[in-house]
């Protein structure tokens, strides 16, 4: 099976690619950088390939994995997955046939929803007419503050069942957020020792542009060096809506 993870808006993670680099401020304290680290020291096979030392770091080097394609034929039962979360599938040495071929597999395995999230975002409008988008994969983007808010108009060009926005780490508030053709919205706080606070009042102007709007809202958690800690409520209720379920 998929890896099992303690994401919570996800039951599990498949990695066709590994390593990455960052981007965009979101990036300055990338938890999958730090654990590929962590994971080549232990001799993980997918993690030997250092990246760039000016925007990646050890063992998290762009790596295509060839085998992994075959895995979700091999799952049973039903899942959701979160695609590549120890890399981006829309970074630009991701050949389009790879990303093709990523999609083949999520379209020929239907009993299983997917979500795909990149920062890339501009890489989108450019291919998406190139893909054949499945009904079971929901594309996301990674929205930190109002600097990134292009992203949210880049989501809304591929015809993806389900365009939701993963504003994690929230490290700015969002007030300029236009959520017309958006079907689901995360919020969460920074962790690791490092971790930029983040402000409940940016996490309830979200809430209630989703309650404005009927976009399902999913406050994932408060950050922190042990995120966990801080529990997932806000003003006394735990927020884990989800869209439609698209797998069948």
């Amino acid at each position: 099976m998929a890896e099992k993870t303690g994401i919570e808006w996800t039951e599990a993670t498949w990695n066709p690619t590994t390593g990455c680099d960052r981007v965009s401020p979101g990036c300055d304290n990338c938890y999958a950088l730090t654990l590929a680290k962590r994971l080549k020291a232990m001799g993980a096979d997918k993690y030997q390939a250092d990246g760039d030392p000016r925007t990646s770091g050890p063992g998290f080097g762009l790596t295509l994995h060839e085998p992994a394609l075959a895995q979700p034929y091999r799952w049973s039962g039903h899942r959701t997955v979160f695609v590549n979360s120890m890399s981006d599938l829309f970074h630009a040495r991701v050949p389009l046939d790879f990303v093709k071929r990523v999609f083949e597999v999520i379209a020929n395995t239907p009993q299983h929803t997917y979500q795909v999230l990149t920062k890339r975002s501009s890489r989108l409008p450019r291919i998406a007419a190139k893909l054949d988008w499945p009904e079971n994969l929901w594309m996301g983007v990674s929205i930190e503050n109002e600097d990134h808010l292009y992203r949210v108009a880049d989501l809304r060009s591929v015809p993806a069942a389900v365009r939701f926005l993963s504003c994690e780490p929230l490290l700015g508030p969002l007030s300029s957020l236009d959520l017309e053709g958006i079907h689901w919205v995360i919020t969460g706080g920074e962790s690791g020792p490092k971790a930029r606070p983040l402000d409940p009042a940016w996490v309830r102007e979200i809430r209630d542009n989703c309650a404005a709007h009927d976009v399902p809202f999913f406050h994932k958690q408060w950050g922190g060096r042990t995120p966990k800690a801080g529990g997932r409520e806000l003003d006394g209720r735990v927020w884990s809506e989800m869209p439609f379920r698209v797998a069948s």
